[in-house]
């Protein structure tokens, strides 16, 4: 597949010792040439001077050369590697462009990989999916899956239904043999070896989706429950004013916390009461509006004021759509004990103050989240992927329900066809033009 020649910044914009500009396409080498001269051998770096078109110095720097298909895109690749700063990069870029280039898109670079057979699309997401990790955790699940490891289990699972699928559909072609063919032993075990596995995978890609996007948690309670002292003590920060003052949170504060490799959020609000001033009521608005977004609520109450109503039924109507996690805080001024309640896995008790309760807390928020860490198992997914894993399992339990309560082998054979599409989606083996085009428009300028 042949395309034009692109050219952009491989590094963030902003002030640094190094800045790269990389060109890609047919042209690379003849347009980078026109910039410094003479190309070093390939894969050899050498120092050269930039000049623009008029024979002006730009820059000075580096320069590497990668010819095809042995290059990141699989075409001849020229990285310039200057001096850092929006200025010479822009330089270096408008060179380039005046010398035959393109500006790239947003993870053309990427998609050119992806299009050239270099990386296949789950690959090509963990490439972005490690440049946004939250955590060192999310960083080495998003090498494995740019490493392969993902994809090479969507491979192994795929070829699986689709060998089931081309042996039912052989026996079908011969129904003399339909008996034989529907209690084939071996045949069933296959069908539950493939079943664990979609259960595996489904639950793996469910903890990676997690892992990559991360979990926001908004901390919502009535003035003065210690909403602002839990949110500095679980972050170690003094981010929150604390005062006994009630009413003294505003704004939304937010702080980001490592639960075991998970980036969790933390959204601090204003405390939600009836009569408020009128610029605390502009902080209840926005405290309303970051629930509107949040995957869980920590609704905090005030232990040690024995008619603070604990009940499920107290919670406010914001509360209902999305998991929340009662939090009794200011258990040092009670004889109430730190922990999880045994009789409601969704309330704690706990002390700001002493951190007591606190290591419990965090792990029931990783539980709330549904992660746990799989270790060297865990890997970068994206929503669409667990979307489509879930779809393959559906069609094969179907399948499958089909064969053994109605013996309909030929509905079997089209369920395993639509699983195994569903599963070609997740590396980009069935993907439509206008799936990889929304991918790909995410990813940053560069990649």
């Amino acid at each position: 597949m042949k395309f034009d020649t692109i050219v952009a910044a491989a590094t963030p914009p902003g002030t640094g010792g190094i800045g790269i500009v990389r060109i890609s396409g047919p042209a690379a080498a003849a347009i980078a040439g026109q910039l410094v001269g003479a190309l070093p051998a390939p894969r050899q770096a050498h120092c050269r001077t930039f000049c623009n078109a008029a024979g002006e110095a730009i820059d000075s720097g580096m320069v590497l050369y990668f010819p095809a298909p042995n290059s990141f895109t699989g075409e001849d690749v020229v990285e310039l590697q200057g001096h850092g700063g929006l200025v010479p990069i822009a330089m270096i870029v408008d060179a380039a462009v005046a010398a035959g280039a393109r500006p790239a898109a947003p993870g053309e670079f990427t998609q050119r990989a992806f299009l050239n057979d270099k990386l296949d699309l789950t690959q090509a997401e963990a490439v972005a999916d490690l440049i946004g990790s939250g955590t060192a955790q999310a960083a080495r699940a998003a090498l494995r899956s740019l490493s392969g490891e993902f994809s090479q289990r969507i491979t192994a699972i795929a070829e699986e239904v689709e060998r089931l699928r081309l042996y039912v559909e052989a026996a079908i072609d011969f129904p003399e043999e339909e008996v034989d063919f529907l209690s084939d032993e071996e045949l069933h075990a296959t069908i539950e070896r493939a079943a664990a596995t979609f259960a595996t995978l489904v639950g793996q890609a469910a903890v990676g989706r997690v892992l990559r996007d991360g979990y926001r948690v908004v901390i919502v309670g009535k003035p003065n429950a210690g909403k602002s002292s839990l949110m500095n003590r679980l972050s170690g920060e003094d981010t929150a004013i604390v005062t006994e003052v009630a009413g003294t949170t505003r704004d939304i504060l937010r702080e980001q916390i490592d639960i075991d490799g998970l980036a969790v959020e933390l959204v601090d609000t204003a405390g939600l009461r009836d009569d408020p001033d009128r610029i605390e009521a502009e902080g209840i608005r926005r405290a309303r509006e970051a629930l509107a977004s949040a995957d869980a609520a920590l609704w905090i109450q005030d232990a040690s004021e024995h008619g603070d109503d604990d009940s499920r039924a107290a919670l406010p109507t914001d509360l209902l759509d999305i998991p929340v996690l009662i939090v009794r805080n200011k258990i040092d001024l009670t004889s109430e004990g730190a922990g999880r309640d045994p009789q409601d896995d969704n309330k704690i008790s706990v002390s700001a103050n002493t951190g007591a309760g606190l290591d419990e807390l965090r792990a029931q928020i990783g539980q709330l989240a549904g992660y746990k860490n799989l270790g060297e198992q865990t890997i970068t997914a994206r929503r669409r992927h667990v979307d489509a894993l879930r779809r393959a399992e559906q069609h094969f339990v179907a399948g499958c329900r089909a064969l053994h309560e109605e013996r309909a082998g030929e509905v079997f054979a089209e369920e395993l066809r639509l699983a195994h599409q569903a599963l070609g989606e997740i590396t980009g083996a069935t993907s439509s033009d206008d799936l990889l085009g929304r991918i790909f428009s995410e990813f940053c300028i560069g990649k």
